[in-house]
């Protein structure tokens, strides 16, 4: 399964996530696996790191944190 986190914030209500999702790195390594999942929620993203690849879903993860805090000054971020 891996590690799964919320990353909650207070989104705009015109919130459009759309030119962040267009930075994210590939979710598949060359093997085609899946290194990461994510879902965009009205409280924030839900993101999901299966150990697969810890450089390309940390930086996948990095992108979800600074767009949240482009929008606001804190987000809470929970493993669950």
């Amino acid at each position: 399964m891996g590690q799964e986190y919320r990353i909650n914030w207070e989104q705009p209500a015109d919130y459009n996530p759309a030119k962040m999702l267009q930075k994210l790195p590939s979710p598949i390594s060359a093997a085609m696996t899946e290194i990461y999942n994510y879902s965009v929620d009205n409280d924030g993203f839900y993101f999901v790191d299966h150990l697969v690849d810890r450089a390309v879903a940390g930086c996948a993860m990095k992108t979800f944190i600074d767009e949240a805090l482009c929008y606001t000054d804190s987000v809470e971020i929970l493993e669950i």
